[in-house]
């Protein structure tokens, strides 16, 4: 709120930025405006863009190091995802080719547009078993030390007596008048609240918009007060009761009620149709089931079909003609030792020897027959 308290006279103009400095400000510059819905965590540092895919809302996440541009950005995802793009150990670190090899010439917008492209082509699928808040800390790579505290001049100034780390001067600025205070530790990042989009419009998890009302960027009833009378206003709570009055403020109360309304009203038609449901979940268990049996009927019959048809193919056929010819050639041969050793007259031997032997004959000439026709047709003949 620096239109309410304004900073000290004093405190000098700010020294022009080094040329790594105007570099990492035109790639910061390229990824806003690349990126309408670009969250800013902290201020030149992290930055965080939410999008939504197959229902499911994933983040973003771009930590810019110290030395960025000459250090490449860290670029991760949350929730856990698993992805072609993404480390598959810990599902969160974008391993992309246009991260690993961001140089001095890259375009971080283009960059971050076709790292989001891609997962617009190919979803990634979230991973079971993440946490459910947003970890600030959880992209500091290992091995990597924690960010140094730098004499960033456009860094956040304290609004109290208790902010760590100590502020560090900028070159040619006096430490008397208030020297600006770095960005936080890397990694350190654990007591900001959730980001919200920069621009007028944020997209939900079902892709609904919400457009947040116009804030001005001064307000004449204040404007003329002094310091003392605003502070004097604010603890008397009158400044807060002139903001509650505001009709932006009003606007948003109104609009909180009119969705939470709507969402009751929605809850309300879910448990109606929560019979229905039932009886649908039902039906489909009780046809599954069905399913079930089919199934284990089918596999039991094409079980015997696949018996039958082996039983009754040419190779099965032509083995048991084989031994069908072979014993009657065996009772041939007992007849005719029995005809020998005179057990059997010799009109019974003509009669029952000649019908074996014909048996046996005919056989043999049905198996070759057989051979002839697996040696064409295979084992499993079509009809025509």
């Amino acid at each position: 709120m620096n239109w309410l308290f304004p900073l000290s006279k004093g405190s000098g103009p700010h020294p022009p930025l080094s040329s790594l400095q105007q570099q990492r400000q035109r790639q910061i510059e390229s990824l806003k405006a690349a990126h309408s819905s670009l969250a800013e965590i902290q201020k030149d540092v992290e930055y965080r863009i939410p999008f939504t895919v197959n229902n499911s809302t994933i983040s973003v996440n771009i930590l810019l190091p110290p030395q960025f541009p000459q250090e490449k950005p860290v670029v991760s995802v949350y929730p856990p995802v698993g992805h072609h793009l993404v480390d598959s150990n810990n599902g969160t670190m974008v391993t992309s080719p246009l991260i690993t090899n961001f140089g001095m010439h890259s375009d971080l917008g283009k960059v971050i547009q076709s790292l989001l492209d891609e997962f617009w082509k190919s979803p990634p699928a979230l991973m079971s078993g993440g946490p459910s808040g947003f970890p600030y800390n959880m992209y500091k790579p290992s091995g990597m030390a924690p960010y140094p505290t730098q004499g960033f001049h456009y860094g956040p100034r304290p609004v109290g007596p208790s902010q760590a780390p100590a502020p560090m001067p900028h070159p040619g600025v006096d430490a008397a008048h208030g020297p600006p205070w770095a960005p936080a530790a890397y990694g350190l990042i654990t007591d900001l609240p959730l980001p919200v989009p920069t621009g007028d419009s944020q997209a939900g998890l079902n892709g609904h918009m919400y457009k947040m009302p116009e804030i001005p960027e001064s307000f004449p009833e204040l404007s003329d007060m002094s310091v003392s009378q605003l502070k004097d206003m604010s603890e008397q709570d009158v400044l807060l009761e002139f903001f509650v009055s505001l009709p932006q403020l009003k606007q948003v109360t109104s609009d909180k009620e009119e969705l939470v309304t709507s969402i009751v009203d929605m809850a309300k038609k879910n448990l109606q149709t929560e019979p229905q449901l039932d009886g649908k979940r039902q039906e489909m268990l009780y046809k599954y089931e069905l399913l079930t049996q089919m199934k284990s009927a089918f596999e039991t019959k094409m079980q015997r079909q696949h018996e039958l048809s082996e039983s009754c193919s040419l190779s099965a056929l032509q083995a048991r003609l084989k031994v069908a010819a072979h014993q009657a050639e065996e009772e041939s041969e007992e007849t005719a030792e029995n005809f020998l050793e005179g057990r059997i007259e010799i009109d019974d031997f003509l009669t029952s020897f000649m019908e074996k032997r014909t048996l046996c004959h005919s056989r043999r000439a049905k198996e070759e027959k057989l051979q002839q026709s697996i040696n064409t047709h295979g084992q499993f003949p079509t009809s025509h």
